[in-house]
């Protein structure tokens, strides 16, 4: 019996994403922060609320595409008018969603697949909502992940659920720290049924750090996770296509033989041993 575990770009068994909400005008200062130094983040944006000029609370078109899509990281949809799919009727839900879906794919001419709760998101239900009928039209509207809240932990688990995602911590979390020390300097476990890949997940709004006149601990933050060799920096819809990558990848009967029907590179291991699959290749792995 082989144990196999997926291993991100580069073989490396660790991986950093941030998500932050409601596209407000301090996420500019958030992103310069955090490209400076090499993280990325999935900014989440409600189409309703897009300014028409600068100098609003919310950011403009212009402001999101120069400040948050063309420094590499991703926007995703967060209602168009940031109800809370869990408190509102299916219909009303559907709507929210796919207006907004389609107003932030027109204004920026790019697929946009990923998503956050907005509100309350699926901790609370009313009004006939239901997280699986709410999972059904996620998929069905081509929503591929959607975060949720409420179950900050140091697991630093790949999601079982995309569309209950649930991230590491909120940057206020007072166990904050002691997360990220642990999740940098804990070794891989030498038992091969523990070897499984780590993922640190950080969200909020960086509205936060301006309100609590606290932006040196996002410094802080950013210095304690950034630059670290056995890492993997990415946006929430890199994390999905990778893992979801990985789990398409074809195996014989035996073991033996894998197939990569992906346009990616996979890197995995099976029994300790790395090994690297090369997009549209068949690998014929080396005996044990």
């Amino acid at each position: 019996m082989r144990y196999r575990f997926l291993r991100f770009p580069g073989g490396l068994s660790k991986a950093v994403t941030l998500s932050y909400d409601d596209g407000c005008k301090d996420d500019i200062r958030f992103s310069e922060t955090i490209c400076a130094h090499g993280l990325k983040c999935t900014f989440n944006i409600n189409s309703g609320f897009i300014a028409e000029k600068e100098g609003d609370w919310h950011l403009t078109r212009e402001q999101i595409k120069k400040y948050l899509i063309d420094t590499g990281n991703e926007i995703a949809v967060h209602g168009k008018y940031h109800r809370a799919l869990g408190k509102v009727t299916p219909v009303d839900g559907i709507r929210d969603v796919l207006e907004c879906r389609n107003e932030l794919e027109n204004d920026f001419g790019m697929i946009i697949r990923g998503m956050a709760y907005p509100d309350s998101g699926i901790t609370r239900f009313e009004n006939g909502a239901e997280y699986g009928n709410i999972k059904r039209y996620l998929t069905d509207l081509g929503i591929v992940y959607s975060r949720t809240l409420g179950g900050d932990n140091d697991s630093f688990a790949l999601p079982t659920d995309w569309h209950a995602w649930m991230p590491t911590a909120h940057h206020t979390n007072p166990e904050l720290f002691g997360y990220i020390d642990k999740f940098l300097t804990e070794p891989m476990s030498s038992y091969d049924a523990a070897q499984t890949p780590r993922l640190f997940y950080l969200w909020g709004h960086s509205f936060e750090f301006e309100e609590n006149k606290n932006w040196d601990l996002l410094d802080k933050i950013c210095s304690a996770l950034s630059n670290k060799p056995d890492v993997w920096y990415a946006t929430n819809i890199e994390i999905y296509d990778y893992v979801s990558a990985y789990r398409s990848l074809v195996f014989s009967a035996d073991g033996s033989m894998v197939y990569n029907p992906t346009l990616l590179d996979i890197w995995f291991t099976e029994d300790g041993k790395p090994y690297i699959i090369k997009s549209g290749e068949t690998l014929i792995k080396r005996s044990n």
